[in-house]
């Protein structure tokens, strides 16, 4: 049985409404009194296993499900060892570094050496200072890394950022965009080259609707 890993929270409607419009139905997912991590869809065809967002690439990279579905973010984070099919188009965000704007800071390269920088991507915040010579130490936060620069903890935070309200609501701006980010559809390599066929489908049922929607 075909095997998706789907992440909680902020793409898990658009993933099911994804896999609803090739005849997947995962929807149970969203009934708040749901407590299952792993349910089949009605046609008996396939299962999708919930999950967290960083841990989908690794149920796929193990094989414990042959697909899924995961922002970019995740994907460069962690480098698992996934094919990466397709641009699936919806959970925009931006990677970005933010400082406080009552700061001198209006450029990664205005940050002075040993700065300290918040993140939870620690490395997707190490790689980029590396890749412009610049040392930094990096601070590893799992929660509000916008407590960083406003408590005086670091000089800036490398974080996710979709309307940017959360930064300006608490005084920071962003001084440079990393990259953008998606959702991505993953598949696990051996299962992608042995079901190529049912991937193949998969992907052009997705594109077409993707290509509808825009």
């Amino acid at each position: 049985m075909f095997t998706f890993a789907l992440p909680k929270g902020s793409l898990l409607k658009d993933s099911i409404r994804l896999l609803q419009g090739v005849g997947l139905d995962f929807s149970a997912f969203l009934d708040a009194s749901n407590r299952q991590l792993q349910i089949t869809d009605p046609t008996g065809t396939a299962k999708a296993l919930l999950v967290r967002a960083q841990d989908v690439p690794v149920y796929v990279e193990y094989g414990q499900a042959q697909a899924g579905i995961v922002g970019e973010d995740v994907l460069r984070e962690k480098t698992p060892k996934v094919a990466k099919l397709l641009d699936l188009g919806f959970g925009g965000c931006r990677m970005s570094i933010a400082v406080s704007g009552e700061s001198r800071y209006r450029s990664p390269l205005d940050l002075p050496p040993h700065s300290r920088v918040a993140s939870k991507y620690v490395g997707c915040a190490q790689a980029y200072f590396d890749s412009i010579d610049l040392p930094v130490e990096i601070i590893p936060l799992y929660g509000s890394v916008e407590l960083g620069p406003i408590t005086g903890m670091a000089e800036a935070i490398v974080d996710l950022v979709s309307t940017g309200k959360t930064l300006k609501d608490n005084g920071l701006i962003e001084i440079e965009v990393l990259y953008q980010s998606t959702a991505r559809f993953i598949g696990h390599p051996l299962s992608y080259r042995l079901h190529s066929d049912r991937f193949g489908k998969l992907m052009s049922q997705m594109q077409t609707l993707h290509s509808s929607a825009v």
